[in-house]
C-alpha cells in the first residue's frame, strides 16, 4: 500500500510532519494544554486530557500508521507545533474512505493553516490507490471547521448521529469518480 509522506513542507514557514514518540511528547502535551478550552466545545477527548493520555495517544501513532489506520501529523509553523491533522479510519468508516480531522492552537486560527494542512491531506489521501473518497465530520455549530471542507470543494452529504452527537458529513470523491 502507498502511505502518505511523513513530512510535507507547505512553504518556508509551514509544514506538517508525523509526530515522534517520545521526542514530541513534551511539546505536544503543552499544545494540548494550551488548546483545551478552545477545543472543549468541539472535541470530546479533551475531557480526558492529561500527560498520561497524551503519552498513550502519541505512543500509539507509529503502530496505527503502520497498520494504515491513522496518519497523524503535527502542524508546524516557524518551527513550533501549532495544531494537528490526520487522515484516519474509524470502525464505521466506509470502505474506500478516510476521514480528515484537524485542530489548531487558538493563537493561530483564522490564518488558513487548517485549510492548507487539510489540502495536503487531500493530496496524500488520493495518492493511496484504494481511497475513493475523503470525509470531514464535525459538530453542526462548528462553523470554523465547516469552512475548511467548503473551501476545499467537499460537498455536504448528510448528517450522522451517534453516541457522541450529531455531525455534519462532507465528502470529496477522487477526481474522475462519481459521488456515492
Amino acid at each position: 500500500m502507498t502511505y502518505p509522506r511523513p513530512v510535507i513542507r507547505l512553504d518556508d514557514r509551514l509544514g506538517i510532519r508525523r509526530p515522534e514518540y517520545p521526542a514530541d511528547l513534551s511539546e505536544l502535551h503543552r499544545l494540548f494544554d494550551e488548546s483545551v478550552e478552545h477545543l472543549r466545545p468541539w472535541m470530546g477527548w479533551v475531557e480526558n486530557h492529561s500527560l498520561e493520555a497524551t503519552t498513550e495517544y502519541l505512543s500509539q501513532r507509529a503502530a496505527r500508521w503502520a497498520a494504515g489506520l491513522d496518519f497523524t501529523y503535527v502542524i508546524v509553523l516557524d518551527g513550533a507545533m501549532v495544531g494537528s491533522c490526520s487522515l484516519h479510519r474509524r470502525e464505521d468508516t466506509p470502505e474506500g474512505a478516510y476521514e480528515i480531522g484537524y485542530w489548531l492552537h487558538p493563537a493561530v486560527t483564522g490564518r488558513g493553516l487548517a485549510v492548507r494542512s487539510a489540502q495536503a491531506l487531500v493530496t496524500e489521501g488520493f495518492r493511496m490507490p484504494d481511497v475513493e473518497r475523503l470525509l470531514v465530520l464535525h459538530l453542526p455549530d462548528n462553523h470554523a471547521s465547516a469552512a475548511v471542507p467548503a473551501k476545499l470543494g467537499f460537498t455536504e452529504r448528510s448528517r450522522l448521529r451517534d453516541a457522541e452527537g450529531e455531525f455534519r458529513v462532507w465528502e470529496l470523491t477522487r477526481p474522475g469518480e462519481q459521488p456515492s
